[in-house]
């Protein structure tokens, strides 16, 4: 192992917890894994991942799938999901949300006039013209990859603009909430 893949070891394991790197690890997955799995990629004990796992599935953070045999885990996508929503409202005025999609939405509107394409997938079938040198190439690649960044991005804001009112109101009645019931 070079020196630097230690380094990044060494700080994975001394910077986080075992428990952290087990959340870090489920809260993660695109895919049902295997507690040896986790527990590998965790760099911990066998015993500690499977308890963590047990106290997450508890929390709701993560689902048990059973397949054959097999126990495996996922993350709870729905509460992520909620939980992304979540923070984009608590941490953004609405003023922000909106000038952040207007942002977004004018980079892909630049990327299609650019690439003279329509969606991402367009411009990803561009990448076999056999016209186009290595440095055009990765160009494209990486605004495929920012441009789906950016489409998951526009997705969540729409979210949480759209659940915004709700969220404030839920807020504003709740903190209310003592108030009426001394009325």
């Amino acid at each position: 192992m070079s020196e630097s893949s230690q380094d990044g070891v060494r700080s994975w394991t001394e910077s986080m917890s075992a428990r952290e790197r087990i959340r870090a690890v489920a809260e993660t997955l695109r895919e049902p894994r295997s507690v040896n799995w986790i527990s590998n990629q965790a760099d911990t004990a066998w015993s500690t991942t499977n308890e963590e796992l047990h106290a997450l599935v508890e929390q709701g953070r993560v689902r048990r799938v059973g397949v054959g045999d097999t126990t495996l885990y996922e993350p709870d996508y729905t509460r992520l999901l909620f939980d992304e929503i979540r923070s984009l409202i608590e941490e953004n005025s609405r003023d922000a949300l909106r000038d952040e999609l207007a942002a977004i939405t004018g980079e892909i509107e630049a990327w299609k006039e650019t690439y003279d394409v329509e969606t991402w997938e367009d411009l990803e079938q561009s990448l076999a013209d056999g016209d186009l040198s290595s440095a055009e190439l990765r160009e494209r690649r990486d605004v495929i990859a920012f441009w789906r960044e950016n489409e998951e991005d526009r997705q969540l804001i729409k979210h949480a603009l759209a659940l915004y009112a709700d969220v404030e109101s839920a807020r504003e009645y709740m903190t209310g909430a003592p108030d009426h019931a001394t009325s």
